[in-house]
């Protein structure tokens, strides 16, 4: 099967679904999709390429998960959600995480108020995950600026019993046994909003990303810095030295190299909008060591726009794409590791996440 790539881009109005071919150079777009609808997540299941799952919310009929079983084309309502059955609720759904290979049919949720659920039927039910939703420490949690969020869901590829989940703010934690037991992993991670600067928990984490490359390096984008961790989270490094801040929210990682990584800093947590009116992809080749500013293609003055958590994200091409959705409903590509973009779409609604799926096998 030749190579497809696919590209979803969420936005305040709905889903917008864009795919090329191996060269991604001429890409086709259609949408606006599940219309009217804020969509925060959108994942598609490469091991079938037909069917995906979106998370979205809308101001009268609240949030909910949504199936396709033809890549994005329609879409079908869950009549389930996750949710507390407590007086917690669910206000938001932030994140899907596809279960390893072992369960095809399972799916994980990450909601606010901070949550991971898990459903066995792709999506028709959920339970909770009560051992980190119930978790001892779960009263260091606090709303950050964006909600009391679980927004980051990883499974370990090379042990299927290991999974990572970030919150904001509470921090980043992880299971050995399935899914049975969590343990906070925090050591080195800034909190100056709190009274102890490096606390086991409550952190404000934006994103947290595990390179599929080496099973113990991850990485962090935090309200204060961006980290590096060499030990499956044991322990964090600040590798913020060399970015022109340490605010920001977008994360992403080139899956051939454990030590490329792509951030946007933004100004500060006020502003909350591109330093200097510039938007330049920051990337590392040394895992953090140096930093270098990619803008070829990109707007250089008066560009005072956001990137959320969900707004960057990598393709497993090689070399690796990399996509960036911002604030004021630009779209933009770039098919040699961010050396040089191309703007794929202007003027969409706000966009609120892009996420990428890649298709088919080389000829």
């Amino acid at each position: 099967m030749p190579i497809k790539v696919v590209l979803f881009v969420g936005t305040k109005r709905g889903l917008f679904v864009l795919d090329t071919d191996e060269g991604r150079r001429k890409w086709n777009m259609v949408g606006p999709l599940l219309r009217g609808r804020e969509v925060y997540h959108t994942v598609l299941d490469t091991r079938d390429g037909q069917t995906a799952w979106a998370a979205t919310a809308h101001p009268v009929w609240g949030s909910h998960v949504h199936r396709s079983s033809d890549a994005g084309k329609t879409w079908e309502l869950l009549e389930d959600a996750p949710h507390y059955d407590d007086a917690r609720g669910m206000k938001a759904i932030w994140h899907l995480a596809l279960g390893p290979a072992s369960a095809p049919n399972r799916i994980y949720a990450g909601i606010e108020p901070a949550g991971l659920f898990v459903s066995e039927d792709r999506g028709d039910s959920w339970e909770p995950v009560k051992g980190l939703n119930e978790h001892k420490t779960n009263d260091t949690w606090q709303a950050a600026g964006g909600g009391l969020a679980l927004h980051s869901i990883l499974i370990d590829p090379y042990d299927e019993t290991r999974m990572f989940c970030a919150i904001s703010a509470g921090g980043v934690y992880r299971t050995d046994d399935g899914g049975k037991t969590w343990e906070p992993i925090n050591k080195g991670v800034r909190a100056d909003f709190l009274s102890k600067r490096y606390p086991k928990t409550g952190q404000c984490v934006h994103k947290l990303l595990m390179h599929p490359a080496r099973q113990d390096r991850l990485y962090q984008q935090n309200h204060h810095g961006t980290y590096r961790s060499d030990d499956c989270g044991e322990s964090w490094i600040e590798i913020s030295d060399g970015l022109p801040s340490d605010f920001g929210y977008a994360l992403a990682l080139d899956p051939t190299d454990p030590d490329t990584l792509f951030v946007i800093p933004e100004e500060s947590s006020e502003m909350r909008s591109t330093v200097d009116g510039k938007l330049r992809i920051y990337c590392s080749r040394d895992a953090g060591g140096a930093w270098r500013p990619l803008t070829r293609g990109l707007p250089q003055e008066n560009a005072y726009v956001s990137i959320l958590r969900e707004g960057l994200t990598n393709d497993t091409m090689e070399p690796c794409g990399l996509y960036v959705g911002t604030s004021s409903g630009h779209l933009f590509a770039s098919r040699d590791r961010g050396e040089s973009w191309q703007m794929l779409a202007s003027f969409l609604p706000r966009i609120l996440s892009v996420s990428v799926a890649v298709l088919g096998t080389p000829d």
